[in-house]
C-alpha cells in the first residue's frame, strides 16, 4: 500500500504546483487520494512472484531486526542479530550471545572464520570440534584506538586484509601478520564499498575515496559526494554505478556524473533505500525503508517490487544477501526471509480474498482463465496486469474446458460459453461439474451435473442443450468414456457406476452398480493412456474393458504405501501424465520416450504448503512443461523440467550424548566417539542446507549395530537413540530431494564403553578375585574336609569302637547265651540230679516203709539192718555235697549272698533256700530232707521268721530276687 501513498504524495505535489491551490483545496484533494487507495488495487500491479520463506523472531528465537548477512562454505546462514550471531543450517537456528551483550552490527564469511562487529567489540567465530561456535575478540589489539561509544557497522574483504568499519574510523586487519593499520577520516565514515579490486569509502563532508596502500585517496569531492549519501558502488561500463539512497543511480565516470534512469526512480526517491546487492551480474536487488524491496534489471525495468502486502514480513529492509544457489536473503526490521528467485515456481498471492479459491484454470486464446469459488476471472497469460472478472459469472467455477475453439465453464448455476471475456449461460437447470466429448460424435458434449449426465450439442454452429439422460439421477462429478462406449461414473458416497446408453444419448440401457472397490473419501477417476483409472484410500485401480471390473494397479497402489494417503483426485495431461497429491508430495506418473513402464516422479512439495482445497486438488498444463496448481488463496506455477534437485549435500551438524534425566552435551565430530556407559542417549542433528520454500530436502538413516536396516524417508533432521547397549556402532545418513539422493552419505562411527564393571580390567581384577576367594574357599573347603576327614575318622573310631562294643555285646550276648545254656544245661541237669536224688529218696522210702511193714508182720533182724542203711542213704551228706556243688556251679554265690544277708540260718535253712531257689513245691522237698510235707511247711515258716518277712512279700519271691 505504500506504493499507493507515494503515487498520492506525488499527485499532491505536482496540483499544488500547477494550480496554486488554497489550504482547503489541497486539504480536499488529500482526501480524495486517500480515497484512491481503495479504487487503485482494482486495476493495480499484479504479478506472480517467486517463493518467499518467512522467519519470524518466534522462529529463530532472537531479536527482530538483522543487521548483515553472511554464507560459508557450507551454505550455512549468518545473521548479524540485535541479540548477537544468529546461524541457520536450513534445519535448526543457533544464536550465540554477542562477547558484550550488544547488538551485532556486521557479520562475513572469510575461509573458515566469521567475523563479526558490534559496540566497541570485532573479531571472528571458530568452530570447534563439536560443531558449535567460540568467539575469538582482534579488537583487544586496538583497544586504545577505539572511540568511546563507536559501533562497526560494515566488514570487508580485500585480499588477505579483513576491514572492520565503523561511522569513525575504519581497521584494516592483515590476517597473514597479524597486524592493524587505522583509517581515520576527519569527517567520520558513511559507508565502505568493495567494488572489484578497490575499496572505497565516503566521508559526510569531504567526498568519495580509495583505500591505496593502507592510506585514504580522494576521488572526488564533487558536491554530489557531499550531499549525497551513497548507499552501494557496483563496476558498469569501465565506470562506477552508484545507488543513492534518495535520488536513485548514477554512473560515475571519467570524473563525470550521469543520471541512470529506471523504472523505480520516482518510488526510490520516496522510498529512502538503506542497502542493495548486485544479483548475479544480472539486476540490482534494493532494499528500502518503508517500501519493501525492487529488482531492476541492467536495463532499469522492474522485474519484481515485492513488498509487505505482496509476501515479505516487512517494508523495511536492513541487509540483502545472495547466497550459493542464488536466493536473495533478507534481514529486515522484524524478522528474515528468503526470496527463491531461481525456483521452478511462482506464486499468486491474493491477499485481498478477491480472487478466492482457485478450483480450475487453463490457457485459451492468450488469455489465463482461473475458476475460483468468487467466479471466472482472466488476465493475460504473459502479462503482469491484475485479473479481471467476467461479469455473470460470480459462485462456483467447477470446471473450465477448452473445446472447438471455445471455452466452456461448468459453474454451481450451469453451464457458461465464454467468447471474447463474455459468459453466456447455455444450461441453468444444475450445477455442472465437467465435460467430455462424445467418441462418437465431435458435435456432442457429455457434461456431469449435480443430478446426472446431460447432452450439449452443436447446431447451426451454436453449442445449445440437448437432453439430460435419462435413468440415471445421480451427481455426476468425475466420469469417464470406456473403450466399448460406456460411461464410468465415480460418486464419493455412493461408489462407482457403469452405464450405456441408446446412441442418441438419450437414455439408460444398462445400469450396474460396482460393489468393488468400495466407495471412498475423495475418491475420483481418470482416463490416461486409454485406461480408466479409480483411485481411493484403499489404492489405484484399473478397469478391464474384457472383465468389466476394477482391478487394483500393485505399482501406482505402492504410493500411498511410501506417503500417507491425501486424495484421490486424479488428472490426466495433454502430455501423457497421470497427476494425483499426497501427503507429502505432489505425484505424477509418465511413460518414458524409449520405454513402456510407467515412472513415478515425485514433486517434493508437502501439502501443508500447497495449501489446496482437499478433494479439490487441481493442476492444469499451461504449457509444455508448465503447470498450475490452485490454492484456497490463489496459485502458483511450476515448471516441472526446471525442477533440478542436485548439489544436495548432507551434513551431519552436531552429535549430542546426555545422562538419563540429565541435559545434552555436545561432542566432538571429528573423531570416532566414545561415550561412557550411562552416556547413551545419543542424539544426531544433520541437515541440507538448501533454502527452498517448496522443495523439501528427506532423510534416511541406518545404526548399524543397532538398527541395519535403513528407517523410512522423512524430513526430520534429528534422531534419538535411547539406552544403546556397549558396543561398536556406525550411524549412516543419506538424504533426497524429490527423486534425487545426495551426492554424499555421513558415517559417524563411535562406541559405547562398558561400565566400569565390565571394562578388562575389571575382568583382570574380577579373575584375580576369583582366583583368590578360589585359593581361600579352596582351603576353607581342604581345612573344612580336613576336619571332616578328622571328624570321619574319630566317627569311624567310635564306629569301630561302637562296632568292638557291639562285637563285644554280641560275644558277652554268645557267651551269656552259652552261660545261660550252660545253667540250663547245669539247672537240668541239677534238676535231674534232683529229681533223681528225690525218685531214690523216695523209692527208698517206699522200700523202707514197706519193710517197715515187713518187719512188724516178720520181725527179722536182717531187715531192719537194711532199713538202717536205706536211713543213711536217704540222709547221706554226699548226696548233699554233690547237690551243693551242681547248684553253685548253677546259681555261683547263691548260698553265701543268702549267708551273708541272713546269718541265723542253719544249714538246714540253708538247703530249704536251696530248694526253694529250685522253685520245688512242699510236696518236692519233704522226700530230699526226709521229713514229711507239713514239716517243710513248718520250716518255711520258720525261714519266715528268720528272714523276717513282710506278710505280703512271698518267701519264694525274695529268694527268687537275690
Amino acid at each position: 500500500m505504500l506504493y499507493f501513498y507515494s503515487f498520492k504524495t506525488i499527485t499532491i505535489r505536482m496540483l499544488n504546483k500547477l494550480f496554486n491551490l488554497k489550504k482547503r483545496q489541497l486539504l480536499l484533494l488529500n482526501w480524495i487520494s486517500k480515497c484512491s487507495i481503495f479504487i487503485l488495487p482494482l486495476v493495480g500491479f499484479s504479478q506472480e512472484l517467486p517463493p518467499i520463506i518467512k522467519f519470524s523472531p518466534s522462529t529463530y528465537k532472537a531479536a527482530n531486526q538483522n543487521w548483515m548477512i553472511a554464507q560459508n562454505k557450507q551454505n550455512v546462514m549468518f545473521f548479524a542479530n540485535n541479540d548477537g550471531l544468529l546461524e541457520f543450517n536450513g534445519s535448526e537456528w543457533t544464536l550465540y550471545p554477542s562477547p558484550n551483550e550488544s547488538i551485532i552490527r556486521s557479520v562475513k564469511v572469510i575461509d573458515d572464520k566469521i567475523y563479526s562487529g558490534c559496540y566497541m567489540e570485532f573479531g571472528y567465530w571458530k568452530r570447534k570440534s563439536d560443531g558449535l561456535l567460540e568467539y575469538i575478540s582482534l579488537s583487544e589489539k586496538v583497544k586504545s584506538k577505539i572511540l568511546d561509544d563507536e559501533q562497526f557497522w560494515n566488514i570487508l574483504q580485500f585480499d588477505h586484509w579483513v576491514i572492520f568499519q565503523s561511522l569513525n574510523q575504519i581497521f584494516t586487519y592483515d590476517t597473514k601478520n597479524e597486524t592493524f593499520k587505522t583509517i581515520k577520516p576527519k569527517s567520520g565514515v558513511f559507508k565502505a564499498y568493495a567494488v572489484a579490486k578497490s575499496i572505497y569509502f565516503q566521508t559526510i563532508k569531504d567526498g568519495l575515496f580509495e583505500i591505496e596502500n593502507g592510506s585514504s585517496k580522494l576521488i572526488s569531492n564533487d558536491p554530489f559526494f557531499t550531499n549525497n549519501k551513497i548507499v552501494s558502488i557496483y563496476k558498469r561500463n569501465d565506470g562506477l554505478l552508484m545507488l543513492t539512497q534518495h535520488d536513485g543511480f548514477y554512473e560515475f565516470k571519467e570524473n563525470k556524473l550521469s543520471k541512470w534512469i529506471t523504472d523505480a526512480d520516482i518510488e526510490l526517491k520516496n522510498s529512502s533505500v538503506y542497502c542493495a546487492h548486485q544479483y548475479d551480474n544480472s539486476s540490482y536487488v534494493i532494499g528500502t525503508v518503508s517500501n519493501g524491496i525492487f529488482i531492476i534489471n541492467l536495463e532499469g525495468k522492474t522485474d519484481y517490487h515485492i513488498t509487505q502486502s505482496k509476501g515479505i514480513s516487512n517494508n523495511t529492509a536492513l541487509s540483502l544477501f545472495e547466497d550459493a544457489d542464488k536466493n536473495i536473503w533478507i534481514g529486515l526490521d522484524n524478522g528474515i526471509n528468503c526470496v527463491n528467485l531461481t525456483s521452478p515456481i511462482r506464486s499468486y498471492y491474493d491477499d485481498s480474498g478477491k480472487l478466492g479459491t482457485v478450483y480450475a484454470s487453463t490457457i485459451h486464446k492468450d488469455k489465463l482463465y482461473v475458476g475460483t469459488n468468487q467466479g471466472l476471472f482472466y488476465k493475460n497469460k504473459d502479462g503482469i496486469d491484475t485479473f479481471k472478472f467476467i461479469l455473470g459469472t460470480k459462485g462456483q467455477v467447477w470446471s473450465l474446458f477448452s473445446y472447438d475453439d471455445l471455452l466452456f465453464c461448468g459453474h454451481d448455476s450451469g453451464t457458461f460459453l465464454v467468447e471474447n471475456q463474455t459468459a453466456t449461460s447455455i444450461y441453468n437447470a444444475s450445477g455442472t461439474w465437467k465435460f467430455e466429448p462424445s467418441p462418437l460424435n465431435k458435435n456432442i458434449l457429455l457434461q456431469g451435473n449435480y443430478s446426472g449426465i446431460s447432452v450439449l450439442e452443436k447446431t447451426n454452429n451454436t453449442w445449445q442443450f440437448k437432453n439430460k439422460i435419462k435413468g440415471f439421477d445421480y451427481s455426476s462429478k468425475y466420469f469417464e468414456f470406456s473403450t466399448s462406449n460406456e460411461i464410468i461414473i465415480s460418486h464419493e458416497y455412493k461408489g462407482i457406476f457403469r452405464i450405456k446408453t441408446d446412441p442418441s444419448y438419450s437414455k439408460v440401457t444398462l445400469f450396474e452398480a460396482h460393489e468393488n472397490p468400495k466407495k471412498g473419501k475423495n475418491a475420483s477417476i481418470a482416463n490416461f493412456n486409454n485406461t480408466i483409472y479409480y483411485a481411493s484410500k484403499e489404492g489405484i485401480f484399473a478397469f478391464s474393458n474384457k472383465d468389466k471390473r476394477f482391478e487394483q494397479s500393485e505399482k501406482l497402489s505402492s504410493i500411498f504405501q511410501k506417503d500417507e494417503y491425501l486424495s484421490g483426485k486424479l488428472m490426466s495431461d495433454e502430455s501423457n501424465r497421470l497427476w494425483f497429491f499426497s501427503k507429502n508430495y505432489i505425484n505424477y506418473f509418465s511413460y518414458g520416450k524409449l520405454s513402456s513402464t510407467l515412472k513415478h516422479n515425485v514433486i517434493p512439495i508437502p501439502s501443508s504448503l500447497t495449501n489446496s482445497m482437499l478433494g479439490y486438488e487441481n493442476i492444469s498444463q499451461l504449457s509444455e512443461s508448465l503447470y498450475l496448481v490452485g490454492t484456497t488463496d490463489g496459485y502458483y506455477t511450476i515448471s516441472i523440467d526446471d525442477l533440478l534437485f542436485n548439489n544436495n549435500h548432507l551434513y551431519i551438524t552436531n552429535i549430542s550424548t546426555n545422562k538419563q534425566n540429565q541435559l545434552s552435551t555436545f561432542e566432538s565430530m571429528e573423531e570416532e566417539g566414545n561415550f561412557k556407559s550411562n552416556n547413551n542417549n545419543i542424539t544426531f542433528s544433520y541437515t541440507v542446507p538448501k533454502y527452498n520454500k517448496y522443495i523439501i530436502a528427506e532423510f534416511q538413516y541406518k545404526l548399524e549395530g543397532f538398527q541395519n536396516e535403513w528407517s523410512q524417508w522423512s524430513s526430520k533432521s534429528t534422531v534419538n537413540f535411547k539406552n544403546l547397549r556397549p558396543g561398536n556402532y556406525t550411524f549412516i545418513v543419506r538424504s533426497k530431494i524429490g527423486n534425487s539422493i545426495s551426492e554424499n552419505s555421513e558415517k559417524y562411527s563411535f562406541t559405547i564403553l562398558k561400565p566400569w564393571y565390565a571394562t578388562n580390567l575389571a575382568l583382570i581384577i574380577y579373575i584375580l578375585l576369583l582366583l583368590i576367594l578360589a585359593y581361600f574357599i579352596n582351603k576353607a573347603y581342604q581345612k573344612y574336609y580336613f576336619k571332616q576327614q578328622e571328624k570321619l575318622i574319630d566317627e569311624n573310631n567310635r564306629l569301630l569302637e561302637i562296632k568292638e562294643l557291639e562285637t563285644e555285646q554280641e560275644l558277652m550276648r554268645i557267651k551269656n547265651q552259652q552261660l545261660e545254656q550252660d545253667f540250663e544245661s547245669k539247672n537240668r541237669e541239677l534238676a535231674a540230679s534232683t529229681m533223681n536224688l528225690i525218685k531214690k529218696n523216695e523209692l527208698l522210702s517206699m522200700i523202707k516203709e514197706d519193710l517197715k511193714n515187713t518187719t512188724e508182720t516178720l520181725p527179722n533182724k536182717s531187715l531192719k539192718s537194711l532199713i538202717t542203711n536205706i536211713n543213711k542213704n536217704i540222709n547221706e551228706e554226699d548226696s548233699w555235697n554233690v547237690f551243693v556243688d551242681a547248684f553253685n556251679n548253677a546259681d555261683k554265690d547263691f548260698l553265701k549272698k543268702i549267708k551273708i544277708a541272713h546269718q541265723s540260718l542253719t544249714p538246714n535253712d540253708l538247703r530249704l533256700c536251696a530248694f526253694l531257689r529250685l522253685n520245688l513245691s512242699s510236696k518236692e522237698i519233704a522226700p530230699l530232707l526226709n521229713i514229711s510235707v507239713r514239716s517243710v511247711e513248718i520250716k518255711r515258716y520258720r525261714l519266715r521268721k528268720k528272714m523276717d518277712l513282710s506278710h505280703e512279700q512271698g518267701l519264694v519271691e525274695y529268694i527268687l530276687s537275690i
